[in-house]
């Protein structure tokens, strides 16, 4: 048997590697524990698990929100996905779509769900759409003493954007939809793949909520070469940058901050939307209420992700078809699902969204 040997080169292949190991565990080491969403923020109403905070201006504007806020330009209510936490819109002071609202004057509110427990587990879209958006729709009415709001609904937050906005259409001035799936059956649909099949009862029956952990690694399962081995083995090109391992653990703070899903939502949203694909068909019921989608008159700005893998830009350009709205803007990031967020290109969204509002004030 003839005895292995590296080659010189090799020899300093594996030292360089030895060295770049070395330099990422020392300066990962160094770093503290990292911090996202700290934009300054007021809590106007809680309800259960739930709080709707206020934004305060930037310092472009007022350091604080007087009351009432005077204020000419628009207000917009957030409401995001119940999958992960908002924190991704302002993952750090120079990655955020929060601030960068703030920076276009905007009056900005954020529904937060909180973190559901065993308590919640009975929970279905008619508390979210019917009692908790609807209360805090009303919120931001009232201290803006406004008779709508402008509503911006992020990925699944985007659907119950949606599915509110038909079903009170007269509540709502300007509905914005970011990454939001609408028709969940498109062929390019890996998540909708995974779930068609699901027995979600069973699972439900058997959990009761659905843990954070469990879609976590659902995710991943899509495609696990990009979102393990390649994501860890790239942090050895910035083993000697603090600051971009400092927004890599930001960013793996907010993956791994993952609330659990109240079971019968998650078996009602699975079902329908995945499963059956009602919102598109027209067949979707809440509380005895059909959502029609073609109820939804308003101005539409939708803004999708052209290399999105968790909603295919499929899934939400077809939105215009399903709605009545005259005034329909549609605008194509090229970037992911994460992307139109906290990339340097994302930067211009919030730009691009506080003017198309500011047009329709």
């Amino acid at each position: 048997m003839s005895e292995f040997k590296l080659d010189p080169e090799q020899i300093r292949e594996v030292a360089d590697m030895q060295q770049l190991n070395s330099a990422l565990l020392k300066q990962i080491g160094e770093i503290k524990d990292v911090e996202i969403g700290t934009a300054p923020k007021d809590v106007v109403y809680e309800e259960d698990k739930l709080k709707l905070y206020r934004y305060r201006s930037s310092e472009k504007n007022i350091s604080v929100h007087p009351e009432p806020f005077q204020n000419n330009n628009p207000a917009v209510l957030i409401c995001y996905a119940l999958v992960n936490r908002p924190t991704m819109l302002d993952l750090q002071p120079d990655r955020s779509m929060i601030r960068g609202l703030l920076d276009q004057g905007m009056d900005v509110f954020l529904i937060d769900w909180g973190y559901p427990d065993g308590a919640d587990r009975f929970l279905d879209l008619d508390d979210y759409i019917n009692r908790y958006m609807f209360n805090c729709v009303k919120k931001v009415r009232e201290v803006r003493n406004e008779s709508q709001v402008n509503l911006l609904g992020v990925c699944q937050g985007g659907t119950l954007s949606l599915c509110f906005t038909a079903l009170y259409p007269q509540l709502v001035k300007n509905l914005i939809t970011m990454v939001a799936p609408v028709d969940f059956q498109t062929p390019d649909d890996l998540l909708s793949c995974w779930l068609k099949d699901l027995d979600v009862a069973s699972l439900v029956t058997a959990s009761g909520n659905v843990s954070g952990e469990f879609l976590n690694a659902a995710f991943v399962t899509m495609m696990p070469f990009r979102l393990l081995s390649q994501k860890y083995m790239s942090l050895l090109d910035i083993a000697h940058d603090k600051s971009k391992l400092e927004n890599f653990m930001r960013m793996e703070k907010w993956i791994f901050d993952s609330p659990e899903q109240p079971g019968a939502l998650f078996k009602q949203f699975v079902s329908c939307m995945y499963q059956q694909n009602q919102l598109v068909k027209g067949s979707l019921i809440i509380a005895d209420k059909a959502v029609k989608l073609g109820n939804i008159k308003q101005p539409v700005f939708n803004l999708y992700a052209t290399e999105d893998h968790l909603v295919p830009p499929a899934s939400s350009k077809c939105l215009q078809k399903y709605i009545s709205s005259k005034d329909y803007r549609e605008l194509a990031f090229n970037g992911g699902h994460i992307g139109i967020y906290v990339s340097n290109k994302a930067k211009q969204v919030p730009i691009e969204i506080a003017q198309w509002l500011k047009e329709r004030a």
